[in-house]
């Protein structure tokens, strides 16, 4: 028996509950993981674990086996891929995970310019705003905005967006330009916005002078969405506040216009997040130090 094989597609198994994904992860048959997981209970003369038709789960022993061995193994292999990387460039696969808004303007469009430096490097893109679990998904970093309050996990600030808030010309020319934002209670509607992750409305904020202000509403819509979101602006269904990236262009091109320009949210910040007990890989570290670049040069 290959021992330190058979920890490894142990830790995979219990990290992402399933013998498939396990074997999927490591690039190895179902079969060898399953053999190797049973060799490795002989060896040790204990069960680590219970399985049944749906689940896989570590028994007790399980447990206390993974947390022994899991953070070892994965060292070892972050080392010889640091020590590898000393040599060469670096190389394999990255799981990553974005937003949909951020996914599409922003980390895509700049992917060419990466894979250019790092032409051995494979990602592997969620798209989505849903939260992820790093551990059971096998995913390596999460880029997500907003304000990070997870102590279970490492969160690098890789850059912050401004906010514009607008509205169609033809929307203006009948409902007024709004000069303050109470305004917005009185004949105007807002675009509503709810956080895919919580459901949570997320109310849009003004600020000037040290004074803050919160409108929730009145609306007709409320999306979940960035590109949504812009899109029922760009319908003329009311007052939009938004990342300024998203809508560059339909303000550049006089399709939206801004409004309540003194009246300004702080900026909104990124994060690149990812697991804290876990010795950054070479390919990771690069593609984060890169993404600072990206995400500097948003506005």
């Amino acid at each position: 028996m290959n021992q330190l094989l058979a920890i490894r597609c142990y830790a995979r198994v219990v990290e992402t509950g399933s013998f498939t994904r396990a074997a999927d992860s490591l690039g190895i048959p179902k079969a060898t993981v399953s053999k190797l997981v049973i060799d490795l209970e002989t060896h040790l003369k204990v069960m680590l674990l219970q399985r049944s038709t749906r689940k896989v789960a570590p028994t007790a022993d399980g447990v206390a086996y993974y947390n022994g061995t899991a953070s070892l193994v994965r060292e070892l292999e972050d080392f010889d891929s640091e020590f590898t990387g000393a040599h060469v460039k670096p190389s394999g696969k990255i799981r990553v995970s974005v937003g949909g808004t951020t996914g599409r303007l922003i980390l895509v469009p700049a992917l060419p310019a990466f894979f250019a430096l790092y032409p051995d490097i494979q990602i592997e893109l969620g798209v989505s705003d849903r939260a992820v679990d790093l551990v059971d998904e096998n995913i390596d970093c999460v880029i997500r905005g907003g304000d990070m309050t997870q102590p279970s996990v490492v969160a690098r600030r890789i850059g912050s967006a401004s906010w514009v808030t607008c509205a169609t010309p033809q929307y203006l020319d009948t409902h007024g330009v709004p000069q303050h934002p109470n305004d917005l209670h009185s004949g105007y509607r807002i675009i509503g916005y709810h956080s895919a992750r919580t459901d949570r409305a997320i109310p849009s904020r003004f600020a000037k002078g040290g004074e803050f202000i919160e409108i929730d509403g009145p609306y007709a819509i409320s999306v979940n969405d960035g590109a949504a979101r812009a899109a029922a602006g760009l319908g003329g269904m009311g007052i939009l506040q938004i990342h300024t990236f998203t809508v560059r262009a339909d303000l550049a091109a006089g399709r939206l216009l801004p409004v309540l320009a003194d009246w300004v949210p702080a900026p909104y910040p990124f994060h690149v997040v990812y697991q804290p007990n876990r010795k950054l890989s070479s390919r990771l570290r690069v593609f984060i130090d890169w993404l600072v670049g990206v995400f500097a040069d948003v506005t």
